[in-house]
């Protein structure tokens, strides 16, 4: 092995120049960091395999590469001393010539010869001063380090021993450069392939079989897979040089379940069984000394607690990663997350851990480099952390068993310092809440058989025309059986009462915006910084527009005044004989009633000019100025209206192309929103970083969207449809020619008219059934080909933005709906996550997760529709109403709602949601502390128990019923009857009065037959 020892020159003398540089900087700056230090010792003894890695052997691999055992460095201003035994000193040898200069001082066998190399050091030591900086807790051992610290002991009372550990992290370790992050890259990539999908699919076997197996053998499986050589080939994303060899473990493997849990880097496996509850894995990897750290929290049947306690510490985890910049302060980073905690479950913080992180390179854990309340250390660019957060001990207040009564959550990630917000190495390994939950267990089906009884239409004295079998509420209320019915109710009644904790907790001090509405700022316009900038015509004191300027210039006491257009409320042209009028007038306090003259003022006290008159002859003039003002109010307002609808469209990162290979591509597509131009398809591809969209026209012509910027990604098939479709729902909106888009979508025709598959002309007619059999049969494999392209295309999509959080997600036509939107009765469809009309635009897709409450209306006997509105979670955003839904899909809306866990009420009226929502944003705590949303759910509720007593009141067997179904014919018999004498009476009065319609036209037709009028008439239209 001491053949293959290289040393990197270049590295070493650069590392130690970058070092002795910063000990000069500091001594500069009035030795805050070396404590005014004349030399550093740094004492090597020899290898212990339980010691792990110090400040010593720390620095021995920062600046060699390598560990020497029972080795001395004396580092001072100028030079390096290195006392070692000959073998190790042929290495050194080479790395003498830098700019900083190197002294080996080898030792022997002879005990008075390398008393006396001690014996030097010392010397040098007193000659450098009476301050000695080494490593306060050194526990180096070993014969070398006896010798030593005898040479020592004779100066050891007369000098300040300094530690100097604080230093040798600040100047060397903790700020890497770019060969050290590369291989803590490389480490944290290794862990992440272990990580997932390898651990997971172990223990999701594990957990599905029920195996017995203990948390130190499975630990034992994940140790022994570093040897695994062809599992890492299989990586991609590692790059083609790795070498796994060099691979190994810097902190565990250590597998948790059970109740028993130890969140520090030192915990060790038990002989325990694993547990299907809450299981921590963690461990760290070293990739050529350097550590990268990662641990997961993995939920096995979660219940509603462990979601939520996972959640907070999800988002207490990624607000620590966004605040690691360049300058931030170790103990903000810690105090930030303690306040969030605080803030959100103040009962969670005794469970919170006491320091959310430290430093890590070729140390596992930098001691002087922690994140805590009293840390002071100031973060810089290049830093490398293990950011670490957790609650211990949690109390699970719904316990399946005595193993699960307690639980431990544990996120931990490597993260990289950088200028703006920290750099997560070990981000491929997911932390949300759906990759980390794991549902094992058999939920309970709930019958709703669809079956209904059979009633008779003809109840009671009742016209048969008003009455449908699925209109009924009597019939309504079958659809689902009473338990069924019972245990939604149930839920509901949990989800309104979650929905009021949520409110409360969300709003827990008084906030809002006044009167809710957002206060109006008052706004400053200029039209003229110097009297330069005005037009020339001003000399003339005539009234003038100045449309560049976007102000009117008024002749007033003989000097040109003007005034920006945003000043002015409107001007009116009057006439009175030969004299014209021109009244311009201004807005000011207390002027207007409306929204629009609702505006702010900066002195509402002061003097404000109402309106200015002018005269003239010039009646054409005095139009013209009026109609001038007008048109140059209307063209400022709307360019304000377009600068604030384009307020929130975000200027997209470039797109990365795929140059090493041809992209994906889907042809012959068109695209929603249509770009400007001849409407012809174009096609999509896939590149690294997003999607391109190249219309064939012209190369300009392109749409581009990122991974990043995608919320959602839907698949229509073409299925009872006459398009297939791709649709992209964006984060935040992109420009497309002119406007702006928030969904862009690709589809093609699903069928082909013109053309068959060889290109020729159809037959315009089809005489024979077999052919028509064989164009149905056409027709549908086209149809399947159609859906399995774009499917296939899509699931692409999704696995190239995988990193981003992309997913594919399919409507259920099943639970589909039909519904007005917006201005056109469209078919609404709920997917996975979302509420979608996809097929024609403007499109609608609302994010489930986004809606705090949906509260249906027009919900009575009678009606043939309702209606149904949803309230987002940000009340700042405008409900979203969705009209006219046929009643014959109430129950059916109701239980789609109920399934994914939306709150719902139902009332008999429509609401004023203005208004509800203007006392909401005015003051949300004292909403949710007066009840919240439970007063949309009274008038539904008193309904409901009213319409019980009314049908339980009385009912009817079936004797009854028939005796009444006869009792009803004769009736309906007699009503017709009675019907046609009353008409025959109708028609008998109506003949002294004048003839009825039928009459007048059978009279008439016999005219046009005798004159031969219906003859022209015909023949006219045959001609045309």
């Amino acid at each position: 092995m001491a053949d293959e020892i290289k040393i990197d020159k270049h590295i070493f003398q650069e590392r130690l120049s970058h070092f002795i540089l910063s000990w000069k900087a500091d001594k500069r700056a009035g030795d805050a960091s070396f404590g005014g230090v004349g030399s550093i010792i740094i004492l090597m003894g020899k290898t212990e395999e339980g010691l792990g890695f110090q400040k010593n052997n720390a620095m021995h691999f920062w600046l060699l590469g390598y560990e020497f055992p029972a080795t001395l460095f004396l580092l001072t201003i100028e030079k390096l001393y290195i006392v070692t035994t000959a073998k190790k000193a042929k290495h050194l040898e080479p790395l003498k010539g830098g700019k900083i200069p190197i002294e080996l001082l080898v030792r022997g066998k002879d005990a008075e010869y390398n008393a006396k190399l001690f014996k030097q050091v010392v010397d040098i030591i007193q000659t450098t001063g009476k301050k000695v900086g080494v490593i306060a807790n050194d526990k180096s051992s070993g014969p070398f380090v006896t010798e030593w610290k005898q040479a020592f002991a004779d100066i050891e009372k007369e000098s300040e021993l300094v530690d100097i550990a604080p230093a040798l992290s600040s100047a060397a370790l903790s700020v890497k450069d770019e060969s050290e992050l590369r291989s803590m890259r490389n480490a944290s990539k290794a862990a992440v392939a272990i990580m997932n999908p390898w651990f997971i699919e172990e223990m999701s076997e594990i957990i599905d079989a029920e195996k017995k197996i203990s948390h130190a053998t499975l630990s034992n499986k994940i140790d022994s897979q570093i040897d695994n050589k062809k599992f890492f080939k299989t990586i991609p994303k590692l790059p083609s040089d790795f070498d796994s060899s060099q691979l190994d473990w810097s902190y565990g493997p250590v597998v948790q379940s059970g109740g028993k849990y130890d969140l520090k880097l030192s915990a060790q496996p038990d002989e325990n069984n694993i547990h299907a509850g809450v299981i921590i894995a963690g461990f760290g990897l070293r990739y050529k000394t350097y550590c990268s750290i990662l641990a997961r929290t993995y939920l096995i049947d979660p219940n509603k607690s462990q979601e939520s306690n996972y959640k907070l510490l999800l988002t207490v985890h990624q607000a620590v990663i966004k605040d690691i910049k360049d300058g931030a302060v170790a103990k903000d980073l810690y105090n930030k997350a303690i306040g969030l905690v605080k803030a959100k479950k103040p009962d969670m913080e005794k469970h919170f851990v006491r320091s959310v992180g430290s430093g890590i390179g070729i140390e596992t854990r930098d001691s002087t480099l922690q994140l805590t309340a009293k840390s002071t250390r100031t973060l810089k660019d290049g830093m490398t952390l293990c950011i670490t957060t957790g609650f211990q001990d949690i109390t699970n207040p719904k316990s399946s068993d005595k193993k699960s009564a307690t639980y431990s959550l544990l996120l931990s990630d490597t993260v990289r310092v950088s200028a703006n917000e920290g750099v997560v190495f070990t981000a491929e390994a997911p932390t949300d809440l759906e990759s980390t939950s794991f549902f094992f267990k058999d939920e309970a089906e709930v019958p709703t058989p669809k079956s209904k009884e059979k009633k008779d239409a003809r109840v009671g004295a009742v016209a048969t025309k008003n009455i449908r079998g699925n209109r009924l509420r009597a019939d309504r209320s079958t659809v689902a059986d009473d338990g069924a019915e019972q245990r939604r109710r149930e839920h509901q009644k949990e989800l309104a009462k979650k929905k009021q904790e949520e409110g409360l907790e969300r709003f827990a001090e008084a906030s809002g915006d006044m009167n809710g509405t957002q206060q109006k700022t008052f706004k400053r316009f200029e039209s003229y910084r110097r009297d330069n900038q005005f037009p020339s015509k001003v000399r003339e004191l005539k009234i003038l527009v100045d449309p560049k300027m976007s102000s009117i210039i008024l002749p007033i006491m003989g000097r040109p005044v003007p005034f920006h257009i945003n000043t002015i409320k409107n001007a009116t042209e009057s006439s009175e004989g030969d004299t014209s009028y021109l009244r311009i007038n201004f807005l000011s306090p207390g002027q207007g009633v409306g929204k629009k003259d609702d505006h702010p003022f900066e002195d509402a006290s002061a003097h404000f000019v109402r309106s200015v008159t002018f005269k003239s002859t010039d009646q054409t003039h005095m139009k013209n100025l009026s109609n001038q003002i007008t048109d140059l109010k209307k063209n400022v307002l709307k360019r304000e209206q377009e600068k604030k609808e384009l307020e929130d469209v975000v200027e997209q990162e470039k797109l990365i192309e795929i140059r090493n290979r041809r992209p994906q591509r889907l042809p012959d597509v068109y695209v929603r929103p249509a770009m400007e131009g001849k409407r012809v398809p174009g096609e999509v591809e896939i590149h690294q970083n997003g999607l391109r969209y190249q219309s064939p026209l012209r190369h300009d012509h392109r749409i581009d969207i990122l991974f990043s910027n995608i919320k959602h990604l839907f698949f229509q098939p073409c299925a009872h449809e006459l398009i297939v479709i791709i649709h992209v729902h964006l984060k935040t909106p992109i420009m497309i020619g002119k406007k702006k888009a928030k969904d862009v979508q690709f589809y093609r025709d699903a069928t082909d008219i013109q053309f068959d598959e060889t290109g020729n002309r159809k037959k315009k007619y089809r005489f024979d059934d077999q052919e028509e059999f064989e164009a149905e049969q056409q027709e549908r494999r086209r149809r399947q080909e159609l859906d399995k392209e774009f499917k296939g295309y899509a699931e692409k999509i999704a696995e190239a933005g995988r990193n981003e959080g992309v997913d594919v997600d399919i409507p259920f036509r099943d639970l589909s709906f039909s519904g007005v939107p917006h201005r056109a009765n469209v078919l609404c469809q709920p997917t996975t996550d979302c509420l979608v009309q996809l097929t024609d635009p403007p499109f609608m897709v609302l994010t489930l997760e986004d809606i705090e409450i949906a509260h249906l209306e027009r919900v009575q006997f009678g009606l043939k529709n309702f209606d149904m509105v949803f309230v987002f979670t940000d009340f700042q955003r405008p409900p979203f109403h969705i009209n006219t839904i046929p009643v014959e899909t109430l129950e059916a809306v109701k239980e789609w709602l109920d399934s994914v866990n939306i709150a719902f009420t139902e009332g008999p009226l429509n609401l004023n949601w203005g208004t509800i929502m203007k006392t909401v944003t005015a003051d949300p705590h004292q909403f949710f502390v007066d009840g919240g949303w439970s007063f949309l759910g009274q008038d539904s509720d008193d309904e409901d128990e009213e319409s019980e007593e009314e049908e339980s009141a009385y009912e009817m067997s079936e004797s009854e019923l028939a005796a009444s179904d006869v009792s009803s014919e004769e009736d309906s018999d007699f009503d017709e009857a009675a019907s046609a004498e009353a008409s025959e009476e109708g028609s008998s009065d109506g003949e002294s009065e004048g003839e009825d319609w039928d009459e007048l036209e059978k009279k008439a037709k016999r005219k046009d037959k005798e004159s031969g009028l219906e003859e022209e008439d015909t023949g006219r239209k045959r001609k045309r």
